[in-house]
């Protein structure tokens, strides 16, 4: 007699359903064999699976003859111990002639149940052990649907620890990130120690726009996966920002291991991923920055296959101008060699910076700057500017995958971002003047579009074609 319960593989992000099939042959002698690419963990089932029924007070598998499992597709590999409840419910279906379920029904551990309530239209049985999902299978004792999750009470008001008004001084670094955070856009501060680096990125979450339901399911799944999802949160309802150390390995940034999870630059999907420190990371390790900087993905080949984990984040890099810190302060002389400084500054490679949008410095702020006592732009009102630039954005791209401008392709960029007759000239002298890589030059076209949004103009104009040239890297 055999019984089939339908379990799920979680392959990178995506999942594949999994049949465990489950045959008893009441003659010959006691074998328990598990088939289909299972791995250590999942052979080892049959020993967590044998206990777990026994001392539920149910039918020993020892009784019941030669038991084979079998994980179906044969050809996908099975990794962990989230196969034990379906083996052990296939086994008890057989045994005790329970009735099957609809697919529409989800029994999930009571840890993930919150977690699962999120998806309409299916049913959530939160089980905290089998002999109770037992006796709700024959009607002994029902387990009541777990509740849904109201999404508009996750989303409520946010609370930041930083304030763009605590901020004194530095309008120019502060423009420059709500430019970035209205389209996006990635964004290097470069300047002396002390004089604010680390507080404005630390800031810029106060004025990103809020998290959309879609993305916010975006963020959960990856949060889930990586196994990283707080248990009294059901629902990513914040955009993140991820500061790994700069001694961070590459696998760490990327994500990686035997089956890859997530790295930091996935789970800073959709929010901020801050280097500080920039020049210090080990070049190669920035190196992989490329692909998911270009393309919003970082691609991991392994032998048993390649993944793709979504990377869409905003890069807010932070660092001195040489090791000690003060070439360009013009109040405290710089101690480093020409070479050191060229040294230092070359950590960076030219196609990682070529992908940076804005390059602001950071100047050391005077006495005057910061003991004055005026009032200083707030984070809600500047977020209410992105967010109105955000909508923009919405709606002109409502029929594709783009959320945000810095998405842009060429075929959007042909389309949303024409120039007049002034804001070409205007960029064919940039060009050659600067000697702009195509990228960039289509990177800056991308910021003055930003730019226009926020002011909610129609047309590019060459004003945002001025401002967004003054933001490129001033070796260029």
């Amino acid at each position: 007699m055999s019984a089939k319960v339908f379990s799920a593989a979680v392959i990178g992000l995506k999942s594949a359903l999994v049949e465990v099939e489950v045959d008893t042959l009441s003659a010959g002698m006691h074998h328990f064999n598990i088939v289909g690419l299972p791995d250590t963990a999942i052979k080892e089932s049959q020993d967590r699976v044998s206990s777990a029924i026994k001392n539920s007070g149910l039918i020993a598998p020892h009784r019941c003859g030669r038991i084979t499992v079998n994980l179906a597709p044969a050809d996908l590999p099975k990794v962990g111990p989230l196969y034990d409840l379906p083996i052990a419910l296939g086994f008890l279906l057989v045994a005790l002639l329970a009735k099957e379920k609809n697919i529409n029904t989800l029994f999930v551990p009571a840890e993930n149940a919150k977690e699962a309530s999120i998806i309409e239209n299916l049913n959530i049985i939160a089980v905290s052990n089998l002999k109770e999902l037992l006796d709700h299978l024959e009607n002994r004792s029902a387990i009541n649907l777990f509740p849904k999750t109201d999404l508009e009470k996750l989303f409520q008001e946010e609370n930041h620890l930083y304030d763009m008004k605590n901020i004194k001084g530095q309008e120019h670094a502060k423009r420059a990130l709500e430019i970035a955070s209205a389209g996006a856009h990635n964004i290097i501060l470069n300047g002396p120690p002390g004089s604010g680096k680390t507080l404005l990125a630390k800031t810029m979450t106060s004025i990103l726009p809020r998290l959309t339901v879609s993305e916010a399911l975006e963020v959960t799944k990856i949060f889930s996966v990586a196994g990283y999802l707080p248990k009294e949160n059901s629902l990513i309802t914040k955009r993140q920002f991820r500061s790994p150390h700069h001694s961070a390995s590459a696998a760490s940034l990327v994500g990686g291991g035997t089956f890859p999870r997530p790295g930091e630059i996935s789970l800073a999907h959709r929010g901020i991923l801050f280097l500080d420190e920039f020049s210090e990371f080990s070049r190669a390790v920035l190196e992989n920055l490329r692909q998911p900087l270009e393309n919003g993905i970082i691609t991991i080949s392994r032998a048993q296959g390649t993944l793709e984990f979504p990377a869409r984040f905003t890069l807010v890099a932070a660092m001195n101008p040489c090791p000690c810190g003060n070439a360009t302060d013009p109040e405290k002389a710089c101690s480093c060699s020409p070479g050191n400084i060229i040294r230092y500054q070359a950590k960076i490679s030219g196609p990682i910076l070529d992908r940076i949008d804005l390059h602001i410095e950071v100047p050391r702020l005077k006495f005057e700057k910061i003991s004055e006592d005026s009032q200083q732009e707030n984070s809600d009102s500047i977020r209410k500017r992105v967010e109105k630039a955000r909508k923009i954005q919405k709606d002109r791209f409502l029929d594709s995958k783009i959320i945000s401008n810095s998405e842009m392709e060429s075929e959007q960029i042909k389309k949303y971002c024409q120039l007049d007759t002034a804001g070409a000239e205007l960029m064919k002298n940039a060009l050659s003047r600067f000697y702009l890589s195509a990228r960039a030059y289509f990177r800056i076209i991308k910021v003055a579009r930003t730019i226009a949004d926020l002011e909610e103009a129609e047309n590019i104009q060459t004003n945002h074609i001025a401002e967004a040239i003054q933001y490129r890297f001033k070796s260029e």
